[in-house]
């Protein structure tokens, strides 16, 4: 064995031992952070095949540990806590079935947001009638203004938006506006001047500037849609502010919904916005403004329950509560999401739910926005059929709705798709909707959507290409 030999075997045994340390620090690391072990093993199986480069996978790509923003997050919970006792005192109390309240006590105990009630609530489909509806608020509004928006475009609707919101903060009104830092990355300082000119505050959340610090920008955004005009007016929903979803700039905008929601359950969007804003911007607002933006409204006569959920609380509160409600169906399951990559526990209720002879429905999108996300969601299709769940793939443009309605009880509008990154990674808000009223509005809706999408037969073929992606693709399923 000559010198060059001794020398390059030397070297295989340094790089031998080190990748050894390196994946047994990095399991340890991985490992300490308490993940489910699918979860746990997949990214020990990413790092050991990723030398070295498999770290930053991990860092800009993984459920790092939260500490930090749970205690961020409590910080701003305690610089709120006089608006939210102000906000508990102002709840009524309401009479609702036994079962139903078993529902409502466990989206409170994994939210912290008790029951309340609407005088009026109403679905909103498509970006034309969902725009409008933003417009004519955001014009009658008398005292504020909050907004909170994964994607705010710098475009034709994102434009007049804006120029509505100058408009009213010239004329004195508190505007407040709060979006995703990654998913609102379009808006510059141009677009913004008139904005903070005209006096609106504006705040991002999670700063994803590389430029002040090294951080991981992909978890952890900030999903939310929020619109409250004056503490009395509210929306959530799917949609962003983006010309991408209004069908009058594009035939081929995206397909989504919202809620328009009026009376005593805005005050728990609003307490949403609140603490986002404290946790984003380390600020509160004057306690002088808390009859303005927490107003005494007499009850309504629409149940309504708002839910959140985010990566700094293990409660996982849309995820758990979603998962009741379809354990708990005796007639039908209609889903509607952009995403299906649902946990084993969802995907347990839903086949559950099937196999004991309950209506179970399935719309998806034919192809999202990700070719991953889709073929993952594909995976699944066989033994949702399987166990006699009914499927529909939607032809017509990319379906972003997120809903799921429950008999004629429990109707779910909001931000979260039914996959991990909404059950686990990013920050989401849903209005659960009880009652027969909005049942009716999700149901009709549902059955039109499905008159635009083609059901997927149990016997269809698939090639083994594309079988074997779909495959694959499941495999980063706790990633997606």
């Amino acid at each position: 064995m000559d010198d060059t030999e001794v020398l390059r075997h030397h070297l295989l045994n340094a790089w031998s031992i080190g990748w050894a340390i390196y994946l047994a620090g990095m399991a340890l690391w991985i490992v300490l952070q308490r993940r489910p072990p699918l979860s746990t093993v997949l990214w020990v199986l990413v790092l050991a095949l990723l030398p070295y480069v498999g770290w930053w996978v991990y860092y800009f790509f993984g459920p790092q540990r939260m500490k930090r923003r749970r205690l961020r997050r409590l910080r701003s919970r305690l610089l709120i806590a006089s608006q939210t006792e102000r906000a508990l005192l102002r709840e009524h109390r309401h009479e609702i079935p036994p079962t139903v309240a078993r529902m409502a006590a466990l989206a409170r105990a994994t939210s912290d947001i008790p029951l309340s009630s609407a005088s009026d609530i109403h679905l909103l489909v498509g970006g034309a009638q969902t725009y409008d509806a933003f417009l004519e608020a955001i014009a009658a509004a008398r005292h504020h203004i909050h907004i909170e928006f994964y994607i705010f475009d710098p475009d034709g609707i994102g434009t007049q938006v804006r120029d509505a919101l100058i408009a009213r903060a010239r004329e004195g009104i508190a505007v407040r506006l709060l979006v995703d830092a990654l998913g609102s990355a379009r808006l510059g300082r141009r677009f913004l001047a008139p904005l903070r000119e005209a006096g609106v505050q504006i705040a991002f959340f999670h700063d994803v500037r590389i430029g002040r610090r090294l951080r991981p920008v992909t978890n952890y955004r900030n999903h939310r849609k929020i619109l409250i005009c004056d503490g009395v007016l509210g929306f959530t929903g799917g949609l962003n502010i983006t010309d991408d979803e209004d069908e009058r700039v594009r035939k081929d905008a995206y397909h989504d919904v919202h809620v328009r929601i009026q009376g005593p359950a805005v005050r728990w969007l609003q307490m949403v916005f609140l603490e986002d804003w404290a946790y984003t911007t380390d600020q509160r607002i004057d306690d002088e403004a808390l009859d303005a933006l927490l107003p005494e409204m007499p009850p309504g006569q629409h149940h309504v329950q708002i839910l959140t959920s985010g990566p700094e609380d293990p409660r996982e509160s849309i995820h758990c509560t979603q998962v009741a409600a379809i354990h708990a169906a005796t007639e039908r399951v209609w889903l509607t999401t952009a995403y299906f990559v649902p946990s084993l526990p969802a995907l347990m209720s839903l086949t559950s739910a099937a196999r004991k002879g309950v209506d179970v429905r399935l719309l998806v999108p034919r192809r999202s926005d990700s070719l991953v996300v889709t073929a993952a969601s594909r995976s699944y299709f066989d033994e949702l059929l399987e166990a006699g769940i009914k499927i529909w793939e939607y032809e017509d443009r990319m379906l972003h709705s997120k809903t799921l309605l429950v008999d004629d009880t429990y109707s779910f509008i909001g931000t979260a798709n039914f996959d991990n990154r909404s059950f686990e990674l990013n920050f989401e808000v849903m209005a659960m909707v009880y009652g027969s009223k909005m049942a009716r509005q999700l149901g009709r809706q549902f059955e039109t959507d499905l008159s635009c999408a083609t059901r997927v037969a149990k016997d269809r073929q698939v090639s083994f290409p594309r079988r074997l992606f779909d495959s694959f693709a499941r495999l980063f399923s706790p990633m997606l």
